[in-house]
């Protein structure tokens, strides 16, 4: 049956209408839109039938290598107590997924692109010294090559376990290991190499910022494989960061002050040891040093494994105000009131006296005198200026309880029993003078005074009594500065011999604490 020629124009103008309609009905689909997206059908290419859970070999002999890289960018805390470091490190890794790879012709000449690595195979490589999970950000991205080259950057904070060595604080320098290997895969699955070479990575400080506490010196790398049953091996690679603190803070703190108050100890010494004030001043710095160890012990790192030099230098130097403090003492007891002292042994004499200031060069000029005086009966003659001064003492002499101190019981000087010695000078035969010496109380017996028998008056026995009194005073005194010139001058001896060897022990205490901190300043 023929169609007529209106029906075949009909025909023909159905089939126009609609095949312009298809295309508008494609354009409004949801896949239409990207159909010209060159990174949409480039992913939707490396995702078809991608296996993220397979590690990403066409031959499941060849193992995966992946390339790592760390750059320092700072050192957040250095945890002394607890042996934790926390820096924040820009770590890079790279590996290559046979998976991604295309043909960039085909994709208008795209070589690279992002894919989200929650799509991708990413290795189980971590740090092994990882104590904390640190804040860093989340990189939801990775680069993929056209040769199928992963690229994985991203910034973390690191905290991680060290052994911190306070020994040298504050010239210390610390050398904590970072190590990356497979948690599981061992090494025929995963290797791990650098990205850069050794002394690239050593010498980059391009990124750290260098305006903290803490001086970063290099990083160093080194690569090991090691086995824990001797069957399968495991890579491994360990990074040393190395870095040294800045001790300007504590020195100008905590060195400075202690230094001062030493000194001022050490030119204390220059003051009397025969005043009292020597002891108020070095205790009065014994004071100021322990506040002082109260307000610095905060600053000091502590640990439970050791103690650093500075706090040993702390206390030797507390010990040595001690010492110092302890031998003022001892000297101003020798040097202060003299006449209740005892007579000095004659060994200590000529130790103190007479050896010491040969072999240690103590100059005269240290002594308080050149020679004891050898005469007692030299000041009872010597001025008028003298008796005045004998007089005022004669009525403490009068009093019953004088003369009964350690010096009159260890003398020949006792009042009012050696008997009228020198009465020939004034007149008296020298029968008499004996008989008197042998029998100091017969004057008394007799009931008539020194002269009674010679029919003096009582007036004049009672002034020749008075004068003899004032004669053995005298001598009585002479004799008890002497003692007291002994002992003073063994106290400026043993003074200036005690800070002899008092300043030897401090310069000797500081030159090599300088010196170990200078050699560790400069390594």
């Amino acid at each position: 049956m023929r169609l007529s020629v209106p029906w075949t124009a009909l025909v023909f103008l159905l089939v126009q209408g609609v095949l312009p309609a298809s295309p508008v009905k494609k354009i409004g689909n949801s896949m239409g839109r990207f159909a010209n997206a060159t990174l949409v059908r480039l992913s939707e290419f490396l995702s078809a039938g991608y296996k993220k859970g397979v590690r990403p070999v066409k031959d499941w002999r060849d193992s995966t290598s992946v390339a790592i890289d760390l750059m320092i960018y700072s050192i957040l805390n250095v945890d002394e107590k607890n042996q934790v470091l926390t820096t924040y490190i820009w770590y890079r890794q790279a590996w290559t997924d046979e998976f991604m790879v295309w043909n960039p012709e085909d994709f208008d000449e795209v070589k690279q692109v992002s894919i989200p690595t929650a799509n991708v195979w990413v290795p189980d490589i971590l740090i092994n010294e990882f104590v904390d999970v640190g804040k860093s950000p989340d990189i939801p991205y990775v680069y993929v090559t056209h040769e199928g080259l992963v690229s994985n950057y991203k910034p973390i904070q690191v905290v991680t376990a060290c052994t911190l060595n306070i020994y040298n604080f504050p010239f210390d320098v610390q050398n904590c290991s970072l190590t990356f290997q497979s948690w599981l895969h061992t090494i025929k699955d995963i290797n791990i190499t650098l990205m850069r070479s050794p002394q690239e990575l050593k010498e980059d400080h391009s990124l750290f910022m260098n305006q903290g506490e803490w001086e970063l010196l290099h990083v160093l790398s080194a690569y090991k494989s090691f086995s824990l049953d001797n069957d399968d091996y495991y890579a491994e690679m360990k990074f040393h960061v190395v870095i040294r603190r800045r001790p300007l803070f504590y020195t100008v703190n905590l060195l400075l002050p202690s230094i001062f108050l030493m000194v001022m100890d050490i030119v204390g010494f220059y003051l009397p040891p025969d005043s009292g004030e020597r002891v108020s001043f070095k205790v009065t710095l014994l004071l100021g040093y322990s506040v002082f160890l109260i307000i610095v012990s905060d600053t000091l790192p502590a640990t439970a494994i050791g103690t650093p030099l500075i706090g040993v230098y702390f206390v030797v130097c507390m010990a040595l105000l001690v010492i110092s403090l302890a031998e003022t003492i001892i000297i101003v007891r020798l040097v202060h009131k003299q006449d209740l002292q005892r007579p000095a042994p004659d060994w200590l004499k000529r130790l103190v006296l007479e050896k010491a200031p040969v072999l240690f060069c103590i100059h005269t000029k240290h002594r308080l005198c050149s020679m004891l005086s050898t005469h007692s009966s030299s000041s009872s003659s010597s001025s008028s200026s003298a008796s005045s001064q004998a007089a005022s003492d004669l009525e403490r002499f009068k009093e019953p309880g004088y003369g009964r101190g350690p010096c009159s019981l260890h003398h020949t000087c006792e009042m009012g029993h050696t008997g009228l010695v020198g009465l020939d000078g004034l007149g008296g035969p020298p029968n008499h003078h004996h008989h008197h010496h042998n029998h100091p109380h017969q004057t008394e017996r007799d009931g008539g005074g020194l002269l009674g028998g010679l029919g003096v008056p009582p007036v004049v026995d009672n002034i020749l009594q008075e004068v003899t009194s004032i004669r053995h005073f005298l001598e009585k005194r002479d004799k008890c500065r002497e003692v007291a010139k002994e002992w003073l001058q063994i106290g400026y001896v043993l003074d200036v011999l005690l800070f002899r060897v008092y300043l030897v022990a401090m310069v000797a205490y500081s030159i090599t604490l300088g010196t170990l901190w200078s050699v560790w300043q400069i390594v």
